[in-house]
């Protein structure tokens, strides 16, 4: 039988610091994932990531296990550039929101697509 344990705040031992439930659910990542994107792509490590695709040249979709509730959540991305360019890393605006996936692409400075062997996002929200 599944327990269910309701709290409304949570402390540590000394009572010195403590935090609100609602932190807790509304402040973790629902998604976060960890991608070699050279050769041939993989998840080093995932959380709420059921696969992704490799699009073309610094082109990924990622898809959740548990989609999101709207389209309305926040997604933070990062990638360790190499040497050769300062690289961004952004959730293509040419494609729509999506409750069940988003898209990530790297470009550099004049526009041109990379792969990079190091690639990281969180996503915050609310799940379906």
């Amino acid at each position: 039988m599944a327990s269910i344990l309701r709290v409304d705040t949570l402390t540590d031992a000394s009572s010195n610091n403590s935090i609100g439930m609602s932190y807790v659910a509304e402040g973790s990542a629902k998604s976060w994932a960890n991608l070699n994107g050279t050769s041939t792509i993989a998840l080093r490590d995932s959380f709420n990531v059921s696969s992704v695709a490799d699009d073309g040249t610094g082109d990924y979709d990622f898809t959740y296990t548990t989609n999101f509730g709207n389209v309305n959540y926040s997604i933070q991305s990062h990638n360790c550039f190499t040497s050769t360019g300062a690289w961004a890393v952004f959730n293509s605006a040419e494609e729509v929101p999506a409750t069940n996936f988003h898209n990530y692409k790297i470009v550099n400075r004049n526009g041109g697509a990379q792969d990079e062997a190091y690639n990281y996002f969180a996503a915050h929200g609310d799940l379906a």
